[in-house]
């Protein structure tokens, strides 16, 4: 439901927990915590656009140490009638309730949703999982939603799951830091901007898609006015999008 007169609010990649970063986990918690509080009068709605965690993994009574300030946040803004959803990335995936019965969040553990807001329709997605990816991608990510899988994963004692967990996860993001920099590849080479003009051929209907993942700022206007947004990431650029109703943009937190 549309409220007159608040915004909409999307955020990506914050990845809590990291090890990998030059950034203190902390100083980044503290920052987000510090923007969802100035917005907390303005919101109608909170967009989690996956990989706010670096490794989350429930238990059936056990949820990943860190991030407490941060979800005490989400529950006061969820407690106040704003309206949290959060998408599961390909860092943050395993999700099985304690998001949605403690914190209240609505939780999204589908590739996208399409939603309309003030007569336009937004694609939304972290991006892991649309457009082209290797097979190799596409196997890792089977094994990581294979509800199998899971199940003989939670059977590990927390101590070594998580502990391996955030190893695979600090060495993963080490390998891609220096691999593959988080800069803007062009138009041709982009592959969720690939996706969206592939997409916009089989449903004209879309004005916006809004992407996690590539770590990049971007604002691509395409044909028609429809247009890419890439959210960046609250490591070092601590951007974000925001709808108030007419226009979109996509702006930074000081």
């Amino acid at each position: 439901m549309n409220i007159v007169g608040k915004n909409r609010y999307f955020i990506s990649d914050a990845h809590l927990g990291s090890q990998a970063f030059a950034s203190t986990d902390r100083e980044r918690e503290l920052k987000l915590v510090r923007f969802l509080d100035s917005i907390k009068d303005k919101a109608s709605d909170v967009y989690l656009l996956g990989d706010i965690f670096d490794f989350w993994y429930e238990y059936n009574h056990y949820a990943p140490k860190g991030g407490v300030r941060l979800l005490g946040k989400l529950a006061e803004l969820s407690d106040s009638g704003i309206q949290i959803h959060f998408f599961i990335g390909n860092h943050d995936i395993w999700t099985f309730g304690y998001l949605e019965k403690e914190i209240g969040m609505s939780v999204c553990t589908s590739a996208y949703s399409i939603e309309e807001f003030d007569g336009k329709r937004f694609f939304l997605s972290h991006g892991d999982r649309v457009g082209y990816r290797p097979w190799t991608v596409r196997l890792m990510h089977s094994i990581f939603h294979s509800k199998t899988i899971q199940w003989l994963y939670s059977l590990i004692h927390p101590s070594l799951s998580m502990s391996f967990g955030f190893h695979w996860s600090k060495n993963n993001r080490k390998y891609k830091h220096t691999q593959e920099s988080a800069q803007y590849l062009g138009e041709d080479k982009e592959f969720l901007v690939q996706f969206a003009k592939e997409t916009l051929k089989q449903d004209p209907s879309l004005d916006f898609f809004i992407f996690g993942h590539r770590h990049v700022m971007l604002d691509l206007m395409l044909r028609d006015k429809k247009r890419v947004i890439y959210l960046g990431d609250w490591i070092d650029k601590f951007s974000y999008g925001v709808w108030d109703g007419k226009e979109f943009s996509l702006e930074c937190f000081d």
